[in-house]
């Protein structure tokens, strides 16, 4: 099901704006006007899902992975997906893109006690990954972080095994896109998600092409742009 209108992801929180993936990013991208937040999960030695890019927090002198730490022994600038929930709420779409492939199930026990509506928390895996989480909740958004390895066998071949596995959308950089792509994906049935669109003419150009969620850096250019569209076009982005 195509949402109506176009989606607005702040990618790592608004990480042009402060540091990704920390509390005061993500504050700050609903404050420029952001309605979504995207961010990174690893789970942790006791199964928290905390919000990370690389997965390696320094402890002392060293870079240690997150899987190998407690909650309790994270640093203090690495939050919780429960700490994302308690400083920003859970009216917004949120993109969890799971970087450990482990954290599906622990991010959706935190996501049920926050009450998120499920057809505004879409989950992240490369390939055919997101597939898997499918058997958790039937009603969570997934989506395909599609690489070229996952092509072997063409994007036809590659679309419906993402449509009939239950995924929701496909996520490329923006520059692999194009409008054949765009028709072929959403013939398939599935949503077009382009990340890293920086400038205003970029996210313009993804909206342009039919994508129906752009991430970007810059909550407020993203925000500029969608506040303009079309009321049908633009409803809850930002």
């Amino acid at each position: 099901m195509r949402p109506t209108s176009v989606l607005g992801f702040a990618h790592r929180g608004a990480r042009a704006h402060a540091p990704e993936n920390t509390l005061r990013a993500f504050r700050t991208a609903l404050e420029l006007g952001a309605r979504g937040i995207e961010t990174d999960v690893w789970l942790t030695a006791d199964g928290v899902p905390a919000l990370h890019h690389g997965g390696r927090v320094r402890v002392g002198p060293r870079r240690i992975p997150i899987g190998d730490l407690p909650a309790n022994a994270l640093p203090r600038s690495v939050p919780t997906l429960a700490a994302l929930y308690d400083a920003c709420g859970s009216d917004l779409d949120l993109s969890l893109d799971l970087k450990d492939g482990r954290s599906a199930l622990a991010v959706l026990q935190v996501a049920t006690e926050a009450k998120h509506d499920r057809q505004r928390l879409w989950l992240c895996g490369r390939g055919l990954a997101p597939l898997d989480w499918r058997a958790l909740d039937p009603d969570v958004r997934l989506v395909s972080d599609t690489r070229a390895e996952h092509l072997r066998e063409g994007w036809s071949v590659h679309l419906t095994r993402l449509s009939e596995g239950g995924a929701d959308a496909v996520n490329l950089r923006r520059r692999r896109w194009s409008a054949g792509l765009v028709e072929q994906v959403h013939e398939a049935g599935l949503l077009v998600f382009g990340w890293d669109a920086q400038s205003v003419r970029r996210i313009r150009a993804l909206v342009a092409l039919g994508c129906d969620a752009v991430y970007s850096d810059h909550a407020d250019r993203l925000a500029a742009v969608l506040s303009r569209l079309p009321a049908a076009d633009a409803g809850n982005a930002g």
